[in-house]
């Protein structure tokens, strides 16, 4: 693997995984010692980093974004559009054996698995959902849109019930899909979004206190 995806991968991660809290400063010559990377990959990775709103320039050096409750609302507002559109072009154009695979996918999660494990599921969920459309550039919107909110989604997803939650309302979504009945469908995934941003929001009240004191930086 190229050193420079491997660092990528690496700091995603652990961005994403909240293990570099939001509003956490990186420095070059830091992160060099500690991923024992060069300083020309490094950069491509932290620009990389950049172009997907995970960190952000700070002078000369660098933090991990903080989580932008503006940016939050503007992204659900963002997917609420997307992928209700999107929901409906699969209703009309995805082939049943494409619906068949995404369903028992779905079915075969564990509700128990990590709250990461939730996250990256829910993001191949809906990813896979949008690109049922035979449209690629709703796919492509949708991830874009996820990698931005990951570390949000994360905080969402906490607990088994909130996954179970999920599972069920993405389970709600494919039947209407496999039943072709795009104006239900698009209704149905429409409310998880606006649903999961306001149980984020409420989450994220909730434990303020918490979540400071953990470092993590939350801009309203």
């Amino acid at each position: 693997m190229p050193e420079q995806t491997h660092v990528y991968d690496r700091l995603r991660s652990e961005i994403l995984d909240l293990e570099r809290t939001p509003g956490a400063r990186l420095t070059e010559r830091g992160l060099e010692s500690q991923l024992s990377a060069s300083r020309t990959p490094l950069r491509a990775a932290l620009m990389r980093l950049e172009s997907e709103g995970l960190v952000e320039r700070v002078g000369r050096a660098w933090q991990v974004s903080p989580i932008d409750l503006g940016e939050i609302g503007a992204l659900s507002e963002l997917r609420g559009a997307l992928e209700t559109a999107a929901v409906r072009l699969s209703c009309d154009r995805a082939p049943a054996d494409a619906i068949t695979s995404l369903r028992t996918r779905l079915g075969e999660f564990d509700i128990a698995q990590p709250n990461d494990a939730g996250v990256r599921a829910g993001t191949h969920f809906h990813v896979e959902l949008a690109s049922l459309s035979g449209n690629h550039f709703f796919a492509d919107a949708v991830a874009s849109a996820m990698t931005r909110l990951a570390r949000t989604r994360w905080l969402e997803v906490r607990t088994e019930d909130a996954r179970r939650l999920a599972w069920q309302e993405h389970r709600e979504i494919v039947d209407l899909v496999t039943a072709r009945d795009a104006d239900a469908a698009a209704d149905r995934i429409h409310h998880h979004i606006v649903a999961t941003h306001e149980r984020l929001l409420a989450s994220l009240d909730a434990d303020a206190r918490t979540l400071r004191a953990r470092g993590l930086a939350v801009v309203r």
